[in-house]
C-alpha cells in the first residue's frame, strides 16, 4: 500500500506534463515589403535568441510558429537594408498577422570571431575574445580578468594569477613577441596599478595553461601570448568610469604603408579601497600609454615600434583600522576583535617603460624572418614608515548596550613600527631572430636570443614589535627587532637561449600532428646550461561521427632564478641558486557538439607536473618572499574541464571546473616538538620531520563561469555574470619550518555582475548630417556590481600576541560590495 502515493504521484506528474505538451503553439505571419511597398524576397525572419527561423518568400510572405504566453522578438534583417526588430506576446492559438516594412541602408555586419584548429590541436591552449574584456564585471578588468575565470582566484585587486601549482612568478607575458615583465617590490594589490596589456588594442590573446611549446621561455607554469591591432582604417574607442578611463585611437595613411595604434589610459582605485577595513587618505594613481607603429617598407619588408610608459602611484596615510573574527572551539569561543590606531604614511612609486622595434621580412612565401631589439626599463621605489598602536580582545556585538562594536575584555595590547626604504631598478636589454618555413607537412620555427639584465636594488627594512610593554623577541639585555633586512645588490647577467620546433602534419585521413622541438637556456650568473625537449600531438579520428580530437604534451620545463628567486629571507642573494626543474605531462580531448540547436564545445585535460631543484616561498598578499635555496622536491595532479557555448544566440558563455592536490617536500625541514609539565617548562623533546605539506598554491577545487544573455524582446539591454569559487589555501608563518600550512585561508567566492544598455548605435547618430555623433558606432552604459554577496574574502592574516604570549590570527579582508558605473564609446 505505500507505493500507491507514489504511483498516483507519477501518474499527475505525467499528466501534467501530457496538458503542458499539447498546448496549442501560436504564429506569426505577414509580409516584408520595401519603402516603395514592394515585397522583398529572401528576409530572414528570426526570433531573437533562437538560431532556427524563416525566410520570406518570393512575394515576401512568411509564417513563423512562436511562443506562447512569453515576451519575444522577431529580428528581420537582409543585405541592403536596415536590420527591424518586433515585439511580441500571444496568447495560445493565437496568431498575428503584420506587415514590416524595411528601410534602405547599409546592413551592419556582426562581428564574427573566426578560430582555427589550432585552439583545438595544442595542448593547453585557450583562445579568448579581447571584446570579452570591456564587458567581464570585475575591479581590475583586462585581459587577466577572463584568464581567471579558467585558471581561478584569490585577490580581486591583482591582474596576477596562479595556473595549475604554480606562483604568479611562474607566467611568461608576450606582446607582439616582446616579452613584458611587472614590477617586483609590489605588497599588495592595494598598489597595484595597470596591467601592461591594452584590451582595447589586443586582436588575437592565446594562453597557455601548460604544455606550451619550445618556443615559448623558460618558466613552468603559463603563456599569454597577445597579438595587438594591425589597423586598416581610422577608427577608436573611449571610456570612462568610477575606477578607470581610456582612450585609444587607431589608423592608417593614405597609401596604408603607416599604421599607428595608440591607447592612453588612467586608472585610480581610490572609491575601491575606500571600504577596506584600514581605513585613512588612500591616494592610488596609475597611468600609460601605448603605441604601435608599423610601416610597410615594400612587399617583403615591415618594420614595427612597440613603446610603452607607465607610472603607478601609491599614497596611504592609515588612520584607524577594525578586525573581527570568531573563534569556536571546545576550549574557547569568542568574538575577538582587534582595533589599531596608525600614525605615519606609505609612498610608492613603480616606474616602467618599455620599447622595442622588430623588422619583419617574408623573403620567400613560405619563409617568414623576424629580427626584434628591445629594453625593458624598471624603477620602483618603496618609502614606508608606520606605527600602529593596538589593543586585542573580545568584542561586543550586542546592539542593546552602549559598548556595541568596542573590545569589552581585553587580551592583549601593544605598538608596532615598520619601515623601509627600497630601491629597485632593473634594465633588461634583448636581441632577437626568429625564423618560421613553410615545407607543406612541415612547419618549422626556429629562434635565437640573447639578453642583457642588470639588476641594482638597496633593501632597508626594519620592524620593532611591542607586547605589553615587552620587546618582542624579548631580551632583557639588548634591545632588538623582530625583522631586519638591509641589503645592496649590483648583478649583470647575460642569458642565452635559442629553440628549434617542427610541427609535422601527417596524412589527412590519420588526423594526426606532431609537434616536436628543443629549446636550450645558459646564463652567466650560476653557469648552468639547460636543454627542454618538448613534444605535443593531436589527433582527429577521420571515420568517427562524433567531432573529437584528442591532444597531449610531454616535456622538459625549467625556470632559471631571476631576481625574486635569488633573496633570502635575510636579504642576502644567493649567486649559486639553480633553475628550478620540472618534467610535465597532460592530455585531453576537445569535443564539439549541438545542444539545444546550438554549437558547444567541451575540453577536458589532465596534468601530471614532477619538480625539483624547488625554491620554497611564502605568499603574503601578492608579495612572494622566497627561501633562496635549491631546498625542496613538489608536485601538481589535476583535472580540468572547460564547457564553452551559446545559452542565447550570439552571446558566448562559459564554465570551467578544476581540481588539483599540489605539496611539497623540503629538505632539512626537522624540528623539535617539546613536552611541558605544568610549570609550562620543556622536560622532553621529539625531532620532527616535516614531510609532505601543502604548497601555498594549493587548492582541491576552482570554479569559474562568464555568462552573457540579453533581454529576449531587445538585444540592446544585456547581462554579464562573472562568479569565481576557489577552495581553502593554506597559509604558512613566514620563514617558518614548524608552521608551514598552520592556517588555512577560507575558501573564496565572489560573484560580479554587470547590466549594459546600448545608448546609441551607428543607424541612429547618422539619421542627421548635424548629429555631433554621426561617426560613432555605438555607445554603452554599463553599471557593475561588484561582490553582489558582499563575501569578506580573506587574503592573508596579522598575527597578534596576547598577555600570555599565545598567538592569535586576525585575517585581512578583501574589498566589499561596490558599485561602478562606466560608459563605453566606440567610433
Amino acid at each position: 500500500m505505500r507505493f500507491i502515493p507514489l504511483l498516483i504521484g507519477c501518474f499527475l506528474a505525467c499528466f501534467t506534463l501530457t496538458a503542458v505538451a499539447q498546448k496549442k503553439p501560436a504564429y506569426v505571419s505577414g509580409k516584408v515589403v520595401d519603402e516603395n511597398e514592394q515585397p522583398i524576397a529572401r528576409v530572414s525572419v528570426m526570433i531573437l535568441g533562437r538560431r532556427a527561423g524563416a525566410a520570406t518568400s518570393d512575394s515576401g510572405t512568411f509564417r513563423l510558429q512562436a511562443p506562447v504566453d512569453k515576451a519575444f522578438a522577431i529580428v528581420f534583417s537582409s543585405a541592403g537594408y536596415k536590420t527591424e526588430q518586433r515585439n511580441f506576446l500571444l496568447n495560445e492559438k493565437e496568431e498575428e498577422y503584420i506587415v514590416v516594412r524595411l528601410e534602405k541602408g547599409a546592413r551592419q555586419l556582426d562581428s564574427v570571431v573566426v578560430t582555427d584548429q589550432r585552439q583545438r590541436r595544442e595542448a593547453g591552449l585557450i583562445v579568448l575574445n579581447p571584446k570579452n574584456a570591456i564587458n567581464i564585471p570585475s575591479p581590475t578588468g583586462g585581459i587577466e580578468s577572463l584568464i581567471k575565470v579558467f585558471v581561478g582566484s584569490n585577490n580581486e585587486l591583482t591582474s596576477q594569477y596562479s595556473v595549475r601549482g604554480g606562483n604568479y612568478d611562474e607566467n611568461l607575458i608576450y606582446v607582439n613577441d616582446f616579452e613584458v615583465f611587472r614590477p617586483y617590490l609590489v605588497r599588495s594589490g592595494q598598489q597595484e596599478g595597470l596591467s601592461f596589456i591594452n584590451p582595447e588594442m589586443a586582436r588575437n590573446v592565446s594562453f597557455y595553461n601548460g604544455g606550451f611549446q619550445a618556443r615559448y621561455g623558460d618558466k613552468m607554469s603559463s603563456v599569454l601570448d597577445i597579438q595587438y591591432k594591425k589597423p586598416k582604417q581610422f577608427g577608436g574607442s573611449a571610456y570612462i568610469g568610477l575606477l578607470e578611463q581610456g582612450l585609444h585611437l587607431e589608423g592608417t595613411s593614405r597609401n596604408n604603408r603607416f599604421s599607428f595604434l595608440v591607447g592612453v589610459r588612467n586608472r585610480s582605485n581610490r572609491n575601491l579601497l575606500s571600504s577596506q577595513e584600514t581605513k585613512g587618505n588612500y591616494v592610488p594613481s596609475s597611468a600609460d600609454i601605448q603605441a604601435l607603429l608599423t610601416y610597410q617598407i615594400n612587399s617583403r619588408n615591415s618594420v614595427e615600434l612597440l613603446g610603452n610608459l607607465s607610472q603607478t602611484k601609491f599614497t596611504l596615510v592609515p588612520e584607524f583600522s577594525q578586525l573581527t573574527t570568531s573563534v569556536f572551539s571546545p576550549f574557547f569561543s569568542a568574538n575577538l576583535g582587534l582595533d589599531i590606531y596608525f600614525d605615519g604614511r606609505e609612498e610608492d612609486s613603480y616606474r616602467t617603460n618599455m620599447l622595442g622595434l622588430s623588422w619583419n621580412q617574408q623573403l620567400r612565401r613560405n619563409l617568414r624572418l623576424k629580427w626584434m631589439v628591445s629594453h625593458f626599463g624598471n624603477d620602483e621605489r618603496e618609502s614606508l614608515d608606520i606605527t600602529g598602536a593596538y589593543l586585542f580582545g573580545e568584542r561586543s556585538f550586542d546592539k542593546g548596550k552602549p559598548d556595541f562594536g568596542l573590545i569589552v575584555n581585553p587580551l592583549g595590547a601593544g605598538l608596532y613600527q615598520t619601515f623601509a626604504r627600497n630601491q629597485l631598478n632593473i634594465g633588461v636589454w634583448n636581441a632577437s631572430h626568429k625564423g618560421t618555413l613553410d615545407l607543406g607537412k612541415h612547419y618549422l620555427q626556429w629562434g635565437q636570443t640573447i639578453e642583457q639584465q642588470s639588476i641594482d636594488d638597496k633593501l632597508h627594512e626594519w620592524e620593532y614589535r611591542d607586547s605589553a610593554g615587552y620587546n618582542l623577541p624579548y631580551n632583557p639585555n639588548l634591545f632588538e627587532l623582530s625583522k631586519v633586512i638591509k641589503s645592496k645588490a649590483d648583478l649583470d647577467i647575460t642569458r642565452l637561449t635559442g629553440y628549434f620546433q617542427d610541427n609535422i602534419v601527417f596524412n589527412d585521413s590519420t588526423g594526426f600532428t606532431l609537434q616536436a622541438g628543443v629549446r636550450y637556456n645558459y646564463n652567466t650568473l650560476n653557469k648552468e646550461f639547460l636543454v627542454s625537449p618538448r613534444v605535443g600531438f593531436s589527433w582527429k579520428p577521420g571515420h568517427w561521427k562524433r567531432d573529437m580530437v584528442f591532444r597531449g604534451a610531454a616535456g622538459l620545463y625549467h625556470q632559471p632564478p631571476f631576481y625574486r628567486e635569488l633573496r633570502r629571507y635575510d636579504g642576502t642573494i644567493n649567486k649559486d641558486l639553480k633553475a628550478q626543474k620540472s618534467w610535465q605531462l597532460s592530455a585531453g580531448l576537445d569535443y564539439n557538439f549541438k545542444w539545444v540547436g546550438r554549437p558547444w564545445r567541451l575540453a577536458t585535460e589532465a596534468y601530471y607536473k614532477n619538480m625539483w631543484d624547488v625554491v620554497p616561498y611564502d605568499v603574503d598578499n601578492v608579495r612572494l618572499r622566497y627561501f633562496g635555496e635549491n631546498r625542496a622536491k613538489a608536485y601538481a595532479a589535476g583535472l580540468e574541464m572547460r564547457l564553452f557555448g551559446e545559452l542565447v544566440k550570439d552571446a558566448e558563455s562559459w564554465i570551467s571546473i578544476g581540481f588539483m592536490r599540489s605539496r611539497e617536500d623540503l629538505d632539512k625541514d626537522t624540528y623539535y616538538n617539546y613536552k611541558l609539565d605544568s610549570l609550562n617548562q620543556p622536560i622532553d623533546s621529539t625531532l620532527t620531520e616535516g614531510g609532505w605539506l601543502r604548497r601555498p598554491t594549493d587548492r582541491l577545487l576552482t570554479f569559474g563561469m562568464f555568462l552573457q544573455d540579453y533581454l529576449s524582446t531587445n538585444k540592446n539591454f544585456k547581462v554579464y555574470l562573472n562568479f569565481l569559487y576557489g577552495s581553502n589555501l593554506p597559509y604558512n608563518i613566514p620563514n617558518s619550518v614548524k608552521y608551514r600550512n598552520a592556517l588555512v585561508i577560507e575558501p573564496y567566492m565572489r560573484i560580479d555582475i554587470g547590466f549594459s544598455a546600448l545608448l546609441l548605435d551607428s543607424e541612429k547618430s547618422n539619421r542627421r548630417s548635424h548629429n555631433p555623433f554621426r561617426n560613432f558606432e555605438n555607445i554603452w552604459a554599463t553599471l557593475e556590481v561588484f561582490n553582489l554577496i558582499d563575501r569578506a574574502n580573506t587574503i592573508s592574516y596579522l598575527l597578534i600576541k596576547d598577555f600570555s604570549n599565545s598567538t592569535f590570527a586576525m585575517p585581512n579582508r578583501l574589498t566589499p560590495r561596490l558599485l561602478n558605473l562606466k560608459l563605453v564609446a566606440r567610433f
